[in-house]
C-alpha cells in the first residue's frame, strides 16, 4: 500500500482533531548474495546527535549546526550499541543536513561499517520553521500557543500530556500561516504547512522501501530529525501503542514493511546508547 494513500484519511482527521508492496511469497537476492527470505524492511530512523542549537534550546529546521562533544559522544556510542547488537545495514539514508551526515559518517565508523557510503535525500530534512528559524523554542512555540488561545504553558503541557503528534501538523501550518504576513520576500523560505511536509516524507520513505525490496535489502538506516521522524511515525502507529512525543537525539526508533503494509515496531529507543556507555 502506497504511504500517500493511507495518510489521505488519516491526515485530514489528525488535522481536524488538533483544529486547524511487496509480497512475502518470492525469496529475494541482493546484489551482494544476502537472501530475504521474509521479504520483511526493517527502518531504523536515527535523530542525529545533539548540536549546538539544540543546546542553546534554539528552533533548528532547514538551519543547521555541528553536533556538541555530547552529540559526537551519542553518535559514537549509537554505533557501538548497535555494534554489539550485530545490526548492521544493507542501505544508509541522511538529509542534507550536516547534523544527519555528521552522525551518520560516526555511527557507520562505530559500528563496523566505516567504508560504506550513504544517500543524501532533502525530503528527509526537518521542518522549515520559516522566520522562526533560530528563535528560542519558548519563543516559536508561544506564537502558535497564542494562536490557539493557550498560554506556552499550557501548549507545552498538552504536548507532553498528549505526545506530540498530531499537534505538530498543527504547529505547521500556524506557523505556515503566520509567515504569510511575517516573512519578508526573497530573504528566508516560508515555512511549511503540514501537507507540504506529508508529501515530501512519505514519497521519500515509498521511494527507501521500494528501492529495499528491489535490492533485496533487510536493514535500513535513516538518520533524519525529531520532529520528522515523529510524522512519519505517527501516520502509521493507527493503534497508538506508542507515545510520540520529544524524540532523543542519537535515538532509533523503527518501522518495518512487509506485505505492503507498514508497522511501528519502536520509538525512542536509547537502549543502544545506554549500552556502548556503560562499558
Amino acid at each position: 500500500m502506497n504511504a500517500k494513500k493511507l495518510l489521505v484519511g488519516m491526515a485530514t482527521a489528525a488535522l481536524f482533531l488538533t483544529g486547524c508492496a511487496g509480497g512475502a511469497d518470492k525469496v529475494k537476492t541482493a546484489a551482494d548474495g544476502k537472501k530475504q527470505e521474509n521479504g520483511e524492511v526493517t527502518i531504523y530512523f536515527a535523530r542525529h546527535g545533539e548540536t549546538m542549537m539544540n543546546a542553546a534550546e534554539r528552533a533548528q529546521g532547514w538551519t543547521d549546526a555541528p553536533l556538541t562533544p555530547e552529540g559526537i559522544k551519542g553518535a559514537e556510542a549509537l554505533g557501538k550499541g548497535l555494534k554489539e547488537a550485530n545490526i548492521t545495514f544493507d542501505k544508509v539514508y541522511t538529509s542534507t543536513s550536516g547534523r544527519t551526515q555528521e552522525t551518520a559518517e560516526l555511527v557507520l565508523a562505530n559500528n563496523g561499517q566505516e567504508d560504506m557510503t550513504y544517500t543524501k535525500d532533502e525530503r528527509l530534512r526537518e521542518y522549515n520553521f520559516g522566520t522562526y528559524e533560530g528563535a528560542r523554542n519558548k519563543e516559536m512555540l508561544t506564537a502558535v500557543a497564542e494562536v490557539d488561545g493557550e498560554t506556552y504553558e499550557e501548549f507545552v503541557g498538552d504536548l507532553r500530556k498528549n505526545g506530540y503528534y498530531p499537534k505538530v501538523l498543527h504547529l505547521a501550518d500556524v506557523l505556515s500561516e503566520l509567515d504569510k504576513e511575517n516573512a519578508e520576500e526573497g530573504k528566508t523560505w516560508l515555512a511549511e504547512d503540514s501537507q507540504t511536509i506529508l508529501d515530501r516524507l512519505l514519497t521519500a520513505l515509498d521511494e527507501i522501501v521500494a528501492d529495499a525490496e528491489k535490492e533485496g535489502h533487510e536493514n535500513v538506516l535513516v538518520v533524519s530529525h525529531g520532529m520528522s521522524i515523529i510524522t512519519i511515525l505517527g501516520q502509521f502507529d493507527t493503534e497508538e501503542e506508542f507515545q510520540l512525543t520529544s524524540m532523543k537525539n542519537a535515538s532509533i526508533s523503527t518501522l518495518t514493511h512487509k506485505d505492503g503494509e507498514y508497522r511501528v515496531t519502536s520509538v525512542n529507543d536509547v537502549s543502544y546508547t545506554d549500552s556502548a556507555n556503560e562499558e
